[in-house]
């Protein structure tokens, strides 16, 4: 049996301390927790850099240092720094070796990056090796140039690669959310489909329980499966909450695709043990003919300036979409004849905030806002045209009447000034995997002894 203890869906949310403490007390073999994910957009893989305080991390950071000490146990963190790209796995590092200091502790800490590298990707797009997931942009040697930042997603083999080293602390680049948890049962031979499945329902703790922001959660792995244990005292798993979280984040709530393989839960079995705890049997693993590895990248796609102002008039609220479209239309033909620039040369959005600015086209909800907010984002290719063309929005967000017959309307902006330069906008150019003959060819990894007395 391989016991696993995850102490929150992410470093960086939290956890409750006694669940944390319980967790400990029970032996876990290892601590795993995930450092982030794509959820938060391309920026944070873009410019290489955690979206998490560096206070919050270092703070939770340096609790699962100091319980892995306890332990005894490795620690494993995955897409370390919210995106996993070298340089956030470099700070978190720095923060890691700081801690040990801090505490008088020491660690053998291995280091996997997931980057990649230009060169390499290009010969392998020559030679077929890199292949489109559905819907993928197209791809070529110039995209891959324009790349701030390529990752591979490191997958339960470059895991275990690393915990080989005997490494007390593993901080690996971008990595599947489930291959921190599943690389030590996968390698210690427990079941295949039960290490998977395991791992796809803990990825985010707690989540897979009752009072999900509890964070902490312990899973059992053997011969035949798994079982799910939340520790916060009110927290309880249920058939039902385990069954779900195959929902979450995937396309399709039975099948998983990871590097090396497809995960089945379609005859898996979810059985409650009592009022906390389930048991799970019945997932099938099957090996892919090639191992594949998921790339991810992002590039500068622009810079953007917002603009944003607060209405309260009746009707201006009642008619804020009519009034939007009169901006825009104006706003839009100033701009390229005031610049000299093509209409596909720049991008201007207006969204309505207390309205549609969280599901645009695809809103199906009606209400009755006291007031909402306009936001407006110019996106131009270099900054000194994107605040251009915020200062020509700005006096339309200010003044601009439904009807020209009209009493001239004022708005507010709740900030001087009205125009904040939001800087270089990114954007994901791919959706890719990459096939591979050694799952470590495209991985780095290092290990360094970092002694206190």
């Amino acid at each position: 049996m391989v016991r696993v203890l995850i102490p929150s869906g992410a470093l960086g949310l939290g956890w409750d301390p006694e669940a944390l403490r319980r967790g400990i007390a029970n032996r876990p073999d290892i601590i795993a927790v995930d450092g982030g994910s794509t959820d938060s957009g391309p920026s944070y893989l873009g410019r290489g850099v955690s979206k998490y305080a560096r206070a919050s991390t270092k703070r939770e950071w340096g609790e699962l240092v100091e319980a892995r000490s306890e332990a005894g146990v490795p620690l494993v963190i995955g897409t370390a720094g919210t995106c996993g790209a070298g340089t956030a796995v470099d700070w978190l590092a720095e923060i890691t070796e700081e801690t040990l200091r801090e505490r008088g502790l020491s660690a053998r800490i291995a280091i996997l990056k997931s980057d990649q590298d230009r060169g390499a990707l290009k010969k392998a797009l020559a030679k077929g090796r890199i292949a489109p997931l559905s819907p993928a942009p197209e791809i070529s040697d110039r995209i891959i140039d324009d790349c701030a930042n390529i990752v591979a997603l490191a997958g339960a083999e470059q895991i275990s690669a690393a915990l080989a080293t005997g490494a007390d602390i593993v901080i690996a680049g971008r990595a599947t959310d489930t291959a921190i948890i599943a690389a030590l049962p996968l390698s210690r031979g427990c079941h295949p489909g039960g290490a998977w499945h395991g791992a796809k329902i803990g990825e985010c703790g707690a989540l897979c329980a009752t009072n999900p922001q509890s964070g902490v959660l312990q899973i059992d792995f053997d011969a035949e499966g798994f079982t799910v244990t939340p520790l916060a005292e009110e927290s309880r798993a249920t058939p039902h909450t385990v069954s779900a979280h195959m929902l979450y984040e995937n396309a399709d709530p039975f099948v998983l695709y990871e590097p090396g393989g497809h995960l089945d839960v379609t005859e898996a079995r979810y059985s409650a043990i009592d009022g906390k705890r389930v048991r799970v049997e019945g997932a099938d693993w099957t090996p892919s003919s090639d191992y594949t590895v998921k790339l991810e990248g992002a590039r500068v796609a622009g810079h953007q300036v917002m603009v944003m102002a607060t209405i309260r008039d009746a009707r201006y609220v009642a008619n804020v979409q009519e009034w939007c479209d009169h901006v825009l239309a104006g706003c839009r033909a100033k701009i390229a004849d005031r610049l000299g620039i093509g209409y596909g040369d720049f991008d201007l959005e207006l969204r309505v905030i207390g309205m549609n600015s969280t599901m645009g086209a695809l809103e199906n909800r009606e209400g009755n806002p006291v007031e909402v907010g306009v936001m407006g984002l110019a996106t131009a290719g270099d900054p000194a045209t994107a605040m251009e063309i915020g200062k020509i929005l700005n006096p339309y967000l200010l003044h601009h009447p439904l009807t020209r017959e009209e009493e001239q309307p004022t708005f507010a902006f709740p900030f001087s000034p009205a125009e904040v330069e939001v800087g270089p906008v990114h954007a994901f150019c791919l959706n890719h995997v990459l096939r591979l003959d050694d799952p470590m060819e495209a991985f780095d990894l290092v290990v360094r002894n970092v002694v206190h007395a």
